[in-house]
């Protein structure tokens, strides 16, 4: 279970909309939804993982210790959600480092998990693997396998793979497999798109098909109906963020209930480490 911590008026969609230079003249709704998430996981035991912006983090420290401190794991969104396609390598390197930095300094824990901005690393900048390695990261989640307008290598493994002969891992979001495409069912605004028992079919079929764990995302603003309203923005970006928030909360509290949920590290980089530890073993 992940969630992106990021608010409302910082997502890509609204990129050409919202400017970076007005973020902080803008009503904040983040921390009062992450503290609604942090009651919902709590209710239900879950431990889930909080890719979170560091522009978030220095201006909500207290939220971040919340965090950590109900047994968390925190991990790095990126400094101010600027897609990776956006940045030079330097540019990249930078604002990974400052991220985890901020995030350490404030959580008092190692930060080893990074997700890039709309899943923006792909086949053009797998060099971004690199860096994140070269910087302390020890995985990523960072890619999805599928077609998208905005993001997707649909050719990329749909589990965790492995970019050298090393332990730095990425994650794909999770995929269904159908005839020759995979399909999304690893959340967003797929969720709130389509039915939840299509959504609960497709994970389960990871589960017992596929024998994998699920990677499940979404945003504490998509369980914010109430936030204010962006004007002026066209009719693709205003059904993609808007869609069904009414029925996220209730919708998501269902799927905690009907999976067993936990941590990245926990549930997916420590075992997968562990077999392949074993493997070299046995090879050797």
């Amino acid at each position: 279970m992940t969630v992106d911590v990021e608010d409302y008026f910082q997502v890509s969609a609204f990129e050409r909309y919202v400017g970076r230079e007005t973020w902080d003249d803008r009503e904040c709704r983040v921390e009062r939804n992450v503290e609604r998430i942090l009651e919902l996981f709590d209710s239900r035991d879950i431990k889930a993982t909080f890719f979170t912006l560091g522009w978030v983090t220095e201006r909500y420290p207290a939220m971040i210790k919340r965090i950590v401190g109900q047994g968390h794991e925190l991990a790095s969104h990126g400094w101010s959600h600027v897609r990776v396609t956006q940045q030079e390598p330097a540019e990249f390197r930078q604002d990974i480092l400052r991220t985890k930095g901020l995030l350490e300094d404030v959580s008092g824990q190692e930060v080893i998990g990074y997700r890039a901005a709309s899943y923006s690393i792909g086949a053009s900048n797998l060099w971004a693997l690199d860096l994140l390695q070269e910087t302390g990261h020890r995985y990523s989640s960072s890619i999805y396998p599928i077609r998208h307008d905005l993001y997707g290598m649909p050719d990329a493994p749909r589990f965790a793979f492995s970019p050298g002969n090393d332990d730095f891992l990425e994650f794909p979001v999770t995929t269904v497999r159908l005839g020759n495409r995979n399909l999304p069912c690893g959340g967003g605004g797929w969720f709130r798109l389509i039915p939840y028992a299509g959504m609960r079919w497709a994970m389960r079929r990871v589960n017992q098909v596929d024998q994998e764990a699920a990677i499940f995302y979404f945003h504490p603003w998509e369980i914010d109906p109430e936030q204010p309203r962006q004007q002026g923005i066209d009719a693709k970006t205003r059904f993609r963020h808007y869609l069904n928030l009414e029925r996220m909360q209730p919708r998501l509290a269902r799927l905690l209930d009907d999976f067993a949920w936990g941590r990245m590290d926990e549930v997916l980089y420590w075992p997968h480490l562990q077999r392949l530890a074993r493997g070299s073993a046995k090879a050797s």
